[in-house]
């Protein structure tokens, strides 16, 4: 018989969705509830990821000030005075937890451009216009430049941003794995659809068994 959808460790990306000052820090104008308390799981397979040289991609959202690039749905509130993520502004950076450096920082000219800014030995940061990660970016190649066929999904906002990128990516074929506690808004409904598509749910402890040993 054979298996067209269990994950395989040995070509595995880490896709982080979204986890900036904005959305995250307790407080912020744009505040995502819970994401904050996600990201010392997505720590903890950040950490792995290094550990064991597979791809890791910070997803980014990035608007202009005028509102120009900004969903339509987001894009009145931005056009009279609201701020989020906006280029160049510290809340549009990823949150310091999660940096390989606490001097990284966004090139967001670069970013905007549709190029990948690279930040660690197998590490990047990459903006998407649009909810799904696949959406008008370069991800889809250089996944596959990397021969990536898994991708570990986690970070901010499951309705909307990670709910999308899976989507696209079981879409495109690849076998999807959801970090469930590294994950915000996480809900029910949406894990059992999940599950019909044949994506595997995994908590952090389990996807860091998954992954495999660790280099020491």
């Amino acid at each position: 018989m054979h298996d067209f959808i269990s994950p395989d460790n040995k070509h595995s990306a880490l896709i982080i969705i979204d986890v900036q000052r904005d959305f995250a820090l307790s407080g912020s104008n744009a505040e995502i509830p819970g994401t904050m308390q996600t990201v010392q799981y997505i720590q903890i397979l950040v950490k792995a990821c290094r550990n064991l040289g597979h791809p890791i991609i910070h997803v980014v959202r990035l608007y202009h000030q005028d509102g120009s690039n900004v969903d339509l749905c987001r894009r009145e509130a931005m056009m009279n005075g609201k701020q989020m993520v906006i280029a160049g502004n510290v809340g549009a950076e990823i949150v310091d937890e999660l940096k390989p450096s606490a001097a990284t920082r966004l090139d967001s000219s670069l970013l905007l451009s549709g190029r990948l800014q690279h930040i660690g030995p197998m590490e990047w940061i990459m903006y998407k216009p649009r909810w799904g990660a696949f959406y008008r970016t370069p991800l889809e190649e250089h996944l596959r430049d990397l021969s990536v066929n898994t991708v570990i999904i986690a970070g901010c906002n499951f309705p909307n941003c990670p709910r999308t990128t899976i989507y696209e990516a079981s879409e495109r074929d690849y076998r999807i794995v959801l970090a469930q506690d590294a994950t915000s808004q996480i809900y029910e409904k949406g894990l059992e659809e999940l599950n019909s598509i044949g994506v595997s749910v995994m908590d952090t402890s389990k996807c860091i068994d998954w992954l495999g040993p660790q280099k020491y």
